[in-house]
């Protein structure tokens, strides 16, 4: 018999940490190789965690609730010595970085970059990635690409990245508002500076400027030196009264408040709505609806729309654009995020190149992501890299909303709720009633980079091109 590790896994390269939020198995549990055992959320997916042979579940080392560094060992199972070689290695992320390089090429002008000057010293966290450390126009967890178009330089070294103790989504964060991350105070991990402390200080301190950040011109910084800081907003405490039930936040929970709060800090939002006229793509789809349903697909008005924003975005791609710093990253790839409402909170998973799928390709990828999102099978990559969000509560009667934009994108569109509806329309020069299928949409986008011409130009589009939606494209 032997004894081989189970350890956190590093579910995607920007990910530093897990929480290991329930154990399937329990000590002395036989498991099997690759049945699932405990799972964990990350500050992008909850996702269950396989076994990495089989045998039987010895020892607990972590407990339910607890968050730890990736390559961390949270348990053991005992095994017969040959299931224990049989067993996969692990994987090369669990080496310490030694000269880390891009995994697709560097960001433009990256090379030319100047080194930002070392932090003051901390205690050095434990090694957690061997993955490379993106250039400072990453967003989410993606870095710009080869094919974006990106108006500025920097990189940051691996080592730089394990001094500073931050993620590529805090640091984005440390950018936006201009601010030096060693003269924060760290609460995560060995010292890491997380997404709470940035909010945190934002709320209580005045910005600095970057480390590495070119001066900007003396007439440009009066304003700002001369504004008030504004005093730190607190959220009140709430006195639970007899019977009340007060229920934790789930670890989902969280980064979805905090991620909506930071949007709606960062982005100044505007919404421009517009009505739709579905009725000729809800002949479409009653005309194609089984033959769909005969290949295991479910054809939603959701595809229809998918399809046609996607096609849509490709014209005007200031919307499917991010913001870093003073640049406009304009995205080159298509990738449309699908919100899915689950029983435990709210996750996006990504249709990566929409734009190049049939409007079949688009309603399956709809159904299977849906579906892997509910029942806890969506791997990291399967919500990374989105350029572009749709969100549609119409499925509940919502007749519109004006969404909280997914940061870093540019935009979000809200399907409402598609309904039979009284309408005049125009038969041979005369107005008649008729009854049409009507529904609402909205853009809700980020007036930094877009602007209300911009938005306005893109829905006139996706108006029109749904309203004339090619039978032959079904």
């Amino acid at each position: 018999m032997a004894k081989i590790d189970v350890i956190m896994p590093q579910m995607g390269e920007s990910i530093a940490e897990g929480t290991l939020s329930r154990w399937i198995k329990q000590v002395g549990d036989a498991v099997k190789r690759d049945e699932p055992i405990f799972e964990i959320s990350t500050d992008k997916v909850d996702a269950e965690i396989p076994s990495p042979a089989a045998g039987v579940l010895a020892e607990i080392l972590v407990t339910e609730g607890q968050t730890v560094a990736v390559q961390t060992v949270v348990a053991k199972i005992e095994t017969e010595a040959g299931a224990a070689t049989a067993a996969p290695p692990p994987p090369p992320a669990a080496a310490p970085p030694k000269a880390p390089a891009p995994e697709r090429g560097p960001a433009p002008s990256a090379q030319t970059a100047p080194p930002a000057p070392a932090a003051p010293p901390r205690p050095a966290p434990t090694p957690v990635s061997s993955a490379p450390a993106p250039a400072r126009v990453a967003a989410e967890a993606g870095h710009a690409r080869a094919g974006d178009a990106v108006a500025g330089n920097g990189s940051e070294s691996a080592e730089e990245r394990l001094r500073r103790r931050s993620t590529p989504l805090v640091r984005k964060m440390a950018a936006e508002h201009n601010l030096d991350l060693s003269t924060i105070p760290g609460t995560g991990l060995a010292g890491r500076v997380t997404k709470n402390d940035v909010l945190t200080y934002i709320e209580g301190a005045p910005a600095v400027p970057p480390v590495a950040a070119p001066a900007a011109p003396a007439v440009a910084t009066q304003p700002a030196a001369a504004s008030p800081t504004p005093p730190p907003a607190h959220a009140p405490a709430v006195e639970a009264w007899p019977g009340d039930r007060v229920e934790p936040w789930s670890r989902i929970r969280k980064l979805t408040a905090e991620h909506m709060v930071m949007s709606r800090r960062v982005s100044p939002h505007v919404n421009t709505i517009f009505e739709i006229d579905y009725t000729h793509v809800a002949q479409i789809r009653a005309k194609n609806k089984k033959a769909y349903a005969d290949r295991g697909v479910n054809l939603t008005y959701l595809a229809f729309i998918a399809k046609v924003v996607a096609d849509t975005l490709r014209k005007h791609p200031v919307v499917n654009s991010a913001v870093s710093g003073e640049n406009t990253v304009i995205r080159r790839d298509i990738n449309l995020g699908i919100a899915v409402a689950l029983d435990w909170g709210l996750i996006v998973p990504v249709i990566k190149h929409a734009d190049e799928l049939s409007l079949m390709g688009i309603a399956r990828a709809i159904n299977d992501l849906g579906e892997r999102a509910r029942t806890k099978k969506l791997s990291p990559d399967d919500v990374q890299r989105g350029t572009f969000t749709i969100t549609n509560p119409g499925v509940f009667g919502s007749v519109i909303g004006t969404p909280i934009i997914n940061q870093p994108q540019a935009a979000i569109l809200c399907v409402g709720t598609i309904e039979k509806q009284p309408a005049v329309i125009t038969v041979d020069g005369t107005d008649t009633l008729a009854v049409r299928t009507k529904g609402m949409l909205s853009l809700a986008f980020d007036h930094r980079i877009v602007d209300g011409a911009d938005a306005d130009r893109f829905m006139a589009e996706v108006k029109r091109s749904l309203q004339e939606f090619p039978e032959g494209a079904a």
